[in-house]
């Protein structure tokens, strides 16, 4: 199953949505979100893919109550956790963190086979050996809303072959 992984959308809508529909055309099944969504408008904009969305929120929280409301519509593809979320997703374990000292944490635990995260808006992936002998491969896709300056990027990632790419968003036109 392929999977778009992101975080960090800022309200930068236009970006989110080119990111999400570059990332279904390249056959994305579901969305990943790692938080700092902020407004309520900016999470149901997703809604028209038709992907599966599992969102939380990170430190730049918004209206808590309308995001969680967002996934409660009829209807809806988009599950909003919270603070975190753990869930399986074509047949691998995951968990969705802000923080990448947390995500380094759960990583550990050999509960996981990815773990993804935000808030540094730096891209990185890396492979940890957990406590359990095997590998778990953490992911922190940058930022979608290219924040501070940083390029706008999102990860394309097989879940089959737990290969993960770095992409750049580009606006559409």
């Amino acid at each position: 199953m392929k999977v778009c992984i992101l975080s960090d959308s800022h309200d930068n809508i236009a970006l989110l949505r080119a990111a999400v529909a570059d990332a279904k055309q390249r056959g994305a099944k579901a969305v990943l979100h790692c938080g700092d969504i902020v407004a309520p408008s900016t999470l149901r904009t997703l809604q028209p893919y038709g992907l599966a969305v599992h969102a939380i929120h990170g430190n730049n929280t918004g209206d808590l109550y309308a995001l969680s409301k967002v996934s409660h519509a009829p209807d809806s593809f988009i599950q909003y956790y919270g603070q975190d979320a753990a869930f399986t997703l074509g047949g691998r374990r995951i968990f969705l963190v802000h923080y990448p000292h947390y995500a380094q944490g759960m990583a550990l635990t050999g509960d996981y086979d990815l773990v993804c995260c935000g808030h540094t808006h730096k891209v990185s992936i890396e492979r940890l050996t957990n406590i359990k002998g095997t590998q778990t491969v953490v992911c922190n896709p940058g930022t979608v809303g290219g924040v501070g300056g940083a390029p706008a990027t999102y990860l394309f990632g097989d879940l089959e072959t737990m290969i993960f790419d770095t992409l750049p968003v580009r606006r559409s036109t």
